[in-house]
């Protein structure tokens, strides 16, 4: 990671204004206050504080600096975010061990987008010209509005095999990087020619609102009806999702996603009102799409048709969705109904029928398993939702609530699968889940004692020196701190939020928030100073104690009886200060 480039990118973009774009924000007492957009929330719950570059949310204690946020709004990968917001603040980031190929990537990459906007450009022009004629009264008969097909950037590719083609080698591009940017195809002869032909065009495209792929519908005869790009080094279908990029605002603040299928159902959606919905790119709901809407909502939505078909995706989209800990519901819409010709026959108030009979999503489930699974499938699916549930609250949440769903006591649940249920979580979520048992051990006397003691060096960090002096570590008993206060000492007097994990992070930001509240001053810090280095050196005391016994009980079983009477000298006096000092 560039931790230069990191550091100037937070010296640079200025976290109030990143956050003033998702939230309503209002100075209180010298900082912003707003509600947070990461828990269903209304009143000003979230204190964003501009100086020290963090934010954090006294209800549901989201914290972090502006990457985290901008990380967790948008969906993003920690690498993603901080691109994202180099590139908006003109940084060129450096990677300290740099892929020897990473920097042909990206080139190929820029590369590939610039293609895109090429393309978009032409699949525009082509609808908006004569070639373009029976796709403008394609939309017409549909009745999409000419606003809709501006917001969406639709276009039209003609009938031609090498139309695209052409027009990229006119603006200095070549055939073979267009099939390796998915806009081009190629057979086995090599022979290279347009990959969508005489098709409806919709752009898809990142939250940067950069075109990375394209999808085509066939509006004359032919198959398959609808076509997409295949993945390229800058898109894969399973990361994103359609219209996503525009409808992401509205989903902040009505905190719910409807997330259907189609792309000509999205489009209905907008053009009705229903400026939160997004689609699937012709793939089942993957947990990644999934991590995106959370960042953006509580809520998910499931529009879906309401045929075995149409009930089965929700079953496999309602699960994906639960088991990242969002809140879901089904909505079933009439038998021969598509979300499109149900508004543009119905408008919105049929719909809203349908969105006032919409199921919780695991109520859905329920119901579902019960019609159409026997009794021993429905239990291999309870179990295996349980166990895939890396969160230990996620699952004491939902445990009762199954339990209740299957008829079952939940003691007989949690018996039947309890090998499920107490299993390790995947490898890849080992990490978070050892960040969670430690902030799990609040309740132990080493835990509370550090965190008494950490709080002082992050609330007054110009004593952080000193208390390296005086031997701080020494003091420290439990398996986070030494780490923590290892990371404070290398980054004084501010510590680098981007190296602290998220219990650490949650803690200090928390202790920099009550500093607010209750600063020491005068005689009352010398006091806490004192009795800082007092319990310092208690346990600087206790150590040599402990270390003196063990040398004690090594002479003793050598016959060393020389050094076991150095050993008791020493201890005796040991042992006598501490009673003086008590």
């Amino acid at each position: 990671m560039d931790r230069n480039g990191v550091e100037a990118v937070k010296a640079r973009i200025n976290i109030a204004d990143v956050i003033r774009r998702y939230v309503d924000l209002k100075p209180v007492s010298g900082r912003w206050m707003g509600a947070c957009p990461f828990h269903q929330e209304t009143k000003p719950s979230m204190s964003v504080n501009e100086e020290e570059g963090f934010f954090y949310c006294f209800g549901c204690q989201a914290s972090g600096d502006v990457i985290d946020f901008y990380q967790r709004i948008n969906g993003l990968e920690f690498r993603e975010a901080l691109e994202a917001l180099a590139a908006e603040a003109g940084i060129e980031l450096q990677y300290s061990q740099p892929d020897p190929q990473a920097k042909e990537q990206q080139r190929r990459k820029k590369l590939f987008l610039d293609m895109h906007d090429e393309a978009q450009e032409f699949f525009r022009n082509c609808l908006n010209h004569a070639v373009g004629e029976v796709a403008r009264n394609y939309l017409n008969r549909r009745g999409v509005a000419p606003e809709i097909v501006q917001a969406f950037g639709l276009g039209y590719s003609p009938d031609d095999w090498h139309g695209l083609d052409n027009y990229l080698r006119s603006r200095g591009r070549n055939s073979e990087d267009g099939v390796e940017a998915g806009l081009l195809s190629s057979n086995q002869k090599g022979n290279i020619y347009d990959r969508f032909r005489e098709r409806l065009i919709f752009p898809i495209k990142n939250l940067s609102g950069r075109v990375i792929a394209f999808g085509g519908r066939i509006i004359t005869d032919g198959e398959p009806k609808y076509l997409n790009s295949s993945d390229s080094p800058i898109y894969k279908k399973g990361d994103h999702l359609y219209g996503l990029d525009v409808a992401r605002q509205s989903m902040t603040r009505t905190r719910r996603a409807l997330l259907t299928e189609g792309y000509m159902d999205v489009l209905s959606l907008h053009q009705f009102g229903y400026t939160d919905s997004c689609g699937v790119l012709g793939t089942a709901l993957t947990k990644d799409q999934v991590k995106r809407l959370a960042g953006f909502c509580s809520r998910v939505d499931l529009v879906f048709d309401g045929d075995n078909a149409g009930r089965k995706a929700a079953l496999k989209s309602s699960r994906m969705i639960l088991l990242q800990g969002v809140a879901c519901r089904v909505v079933l819409l009439p038998d021969g109904e598509d979300v499109d010709s149900l508004l543009q026959e119905h408008g919105r108030d049929g719909f809203e029928q349908c969105l006032d009979r919409a199921q919780d999503g695991l109520s859905f489930c329920f119901d579902y398993l019960g019609r159409e699974f026997a009794p021993r499938e429905i239990m291999d699916w309870a179990r295996n939702f349980l166990s895939e549930l890396s969160d230990q609250s996620l699952r004491a949440y939902y445990l009762p609530r199954i339990a209740q769903g299957l008829g079952l006591a939940e003691a007989e649940l949690r018996l039947t699968a309890g090998a499920a249920i107490d299993r390790k979580p995947p490898s890849g979520q080992v990490q978070v889940a050892a960040q969670s048992s430690q902030q799990a051990r609040s309740t132990g006397k080493e835990d509370k004692d550090d965190r008494y003691f950490m709080k002082f060096p992050i609330q007054y960090p110009e004593y952080i020196p000193a208390l390296v002096e005086q031997g701080f570590e020494n003091v420290l008993s439990s398996q986070w701190a030494p780490a923590f206060w290892e990371k404070l000492v290398a980054t004084q007097p501010r510590a680098d939020l981007t190296r602290l994990n998220q219990y650490e992070k949650r803690f200090y930001i928390q202790c920099r928030e009550e500093l607010r509240e209750n600063t020491l001053v005068g005689k009352e810090l010398l006091d806490e100073w004192e009795h800082i280095c007092n319990k310092i050196a208690a346990g600087q005391q206790k150590m040599t104690v402990e270390q003196l016994k063990q040398s004690l009980k090594e002479a003793q079983q050598t016959g060393d009886m020389h050094k076991v009477k150095e050993c008791l000298q020493a201890l005796n006096d040991c042992l006598g200060r501490e009673n003086e000092q008590h």
